[in-house]
């Protein structure tokens, strides 16, 4: 079905004269006219009939030339800034959520109910005559299958006997309760509550062998399970792990490369995707960058998950076409959707949904510094900051990140004696004379710089903020001179720096903990191991998945000890 939700006149006490326009009604109203218009939505209940089922639901504001102000960017490019209750910036229509409740007149079958069925695999055989040895049984089953999901092993009686414990006393609740579900039902809802909040599975717990192990020693396929469900789905492992774990053949190296194969494929490794860019990349900050209103108005919060879309799939088709890693660098292709690509200045891309698209020779924009996501998370909300795009690029990129600043840094010194505005690297050159920042500086704004060409929102531009012809030369902190973000892109692919630097961010993520100096010989045997497959992503994965520190696990006593 389609629901549509229509924008409500506003009264007259909150529009003004007629013959106002939006831009200028928006600078006279009273406040009380403002809180009026900001809970304009305050009546958009509606209440369909909806079948039983997986349904789609589109929510759309109709083009209505009599209701709103139209022009090139109205009403639909620019909604409310999300998360800044900012009333004198909100033009056009714009929904910010949708909140779907029910059902009211009827009730879902419970066999439709697709959990359900996933937790029900039998069900009570008279749920009036109270709790029988059937039932009991049913739901032994039912707690032993959850439970062995639930703490990534198998399961003995102790750790049955409370959630069973749990279960009689949620259908004893309910058999006193009218209002509650099904007794069975209520016995089990409890049990899942207790088993939700059990140690074992809110904690990756790996235990040590009982006796006879000093120094470090290879984790069982139990434990393998749970390090490759964690790293490649971000959750529990599946029954196909879990029955090759408990069989001990998960470790067998044809079998395991095989499931590494398997997991990057399934769906499921989407989290691995969010997770991993958002946590290298710093997608993650995306959603706090608010660029100024009056200097990019046309960025919202629209065009800011738009941005993030855009890397999540450009990375997730390196990894599920198992590209090599230096085609993060060096890919002629991105993602867009039309809100992106009038973004970048790029024509002929329609509608909201996101499609392939190669670049043309020459284009700025290839790989990952061309993405406005990453341009708009190293920039501050009114201006670029060549400072913190050189920082990113020592850390993700180089492996090289600078010391903390100083606590007292002064601020960038804008404008001359005369009152005329400096460039930006005049502001950072006067910024260099002080020798207490100049050693970082020198590091990192020549590497900023290359990115000058890129506003704070990731858009083009050849002029800067102070009128300046913008300069985007700069150099790699071992001297190599480049001009622009193409020649940043080549003289990155022409280091071994970017591939150690993702191969430990890799690790890194994948273990759970930073890389220290004894793991660099697993860092370079990863590099050398992937080096004969042309760096392939998968190649990458399985020198994780094989190396010391994702298979291997010093005892607890001589870490602390």
């Amino acid at each position: 079905f389609r629901l549509e939700a229509v924008p409500v006149s506003q009264p007259e006490d909150a529009t003004g004269s007629g013959g106002i326009s939006q831009i200028a009604r928006r600078l006279t109203l009273s406040r009380a006219a403002r809180a009026l218009r900001n809970r304009a939505d305050a009546h958009w209940n509606v209440r369909v009939p909806v079948s039983a089922g997986v349904r789609d639901v589109v929510i759309t504001f109709p083009g209505r030339t009599a209701a709103l102000d139209e022009s090139a960017r109205l009403p639909f490019l620019r909604p409310y800034p999300a998360g800044v209750n900012m009333p004198e910036t909100r033009t056009g229509a714009y929904l910010h959520s949708v909140e779907i409740s029910g059902p009211y007149d009827g009730a879902a079958s419970a066999d439709s109910l697709e959990s359900r069925r996933r937790i029900f695999v039998c069900d009570a055989v008279n749920d009036d005559a109270g709790v029988s040895e059937t039932d009991l049984e049913c739901a032994r089953e039912i707690l032993h299958r959850l439970a062995r999901l639930a703490y990534r092993r198998p399961v003995v009686s102790a750790d049955l006997a409370p959630l069973l414990e749990f279960f009689r006393e949620g259908s004893e609740q309910a058999s006193d309760d009218i209002n509650s579900p099904r007794r069975f039902d209520a016995g089990i809802q409890l049990a899942l509550k207790r088993l939700l909040v059990a140690p074992e599975f809110l904690f990756r717990i790996e235990r040590d062998p009982e006796q006879g192990t000093s120094g470090p020693y290879t984790i069982g396929d139990m434990a393998l399970a749970s390090r490759l469900s964690f790293f490649l789905w971000s959750s529990i492992p599946d029954e196909e792990l879990l029955q090759l774990a408990a069989s001990g053949r998960l470790s067998d190296p044809a079998e395991l490369e095989h499931q590494v194969t398997r997991m990057l494929s399934d769906p499921r490794s989407q989290s691995f995707i969010s997770n991993f860019a958002g946590q290298w990349l710093f997608l993650r900050n995306l959603e706090a960058t608010v660029p100024v209103q009056s200097v990019y108005p046309d960025f919202d919060d629209t065009l800011r998950q738009a941005l993030r879309g855009e890397t999540e799939l450009f990375f997730a088709s390196i990894v599920r076409e198992d590209r090599s890693i230096v085609d993060l660098l060096s890919a002629d292709y991105t993602y867009l959707n039309e809100r992106v690509a009038r973004h970048y200045g790029i024509t002929d891309v329609k509608g909201s949904h996101f499609r392939r698209i190669e670049y043309p020779a020459g284009s700025q924009r290839r790989g990952l510094l061309g993405h406005g996501s990453i341009l708009a998370v190293t920039s501050y909300p009114d201006r670029t900051s060549p400072v913190v795009r050189g920082k990113w690029i020592l850390e993700n990129l180089l492996g090289a990140p600078p010391p903390d600043p100083p606590a007292d840094v002064p601020a960038l010194i804008v404008t001359d004696g005369a009152g005329s505005a400096l460039s930006m690297r005049e502001r950072l050159a006067r910024h260099r004379e002080d020798p207490n920042c100049a050693s970082c500086h020198a590091l990192m704004d020549p590497l900023g710089f290359a990115l000058e060409n890129f506003d704070a929102t990731g858009r083009w531009r050849l002029i800067g903020d102070a009128g300046e012809q913008i300069d985007a030369a700069g150099a790699l902190p071992d001297g190599t001179q480049f001009d622009g973000v193409q020649g940043l892109r080549e003289s990155l692919l022409s280091s071994d720096l970017f591939v150690t630097t993702l191969t430990e961010k890799l690790l890194t993520y994948a273990i759970g903990r930073g890389i220290e100096h004894y793991d660099m010989p697993a860092v370079r045997a990863i590099i050398r191991n992937a080096e004969e497959d042309q760096f392939r992503f998968s190649s990458l994965v399985m020198g994780v998945v094989n190396s010391v520190p994702f298979r291997q696990r010093m005892l607890a006593q001589e870490q602390t000890g």
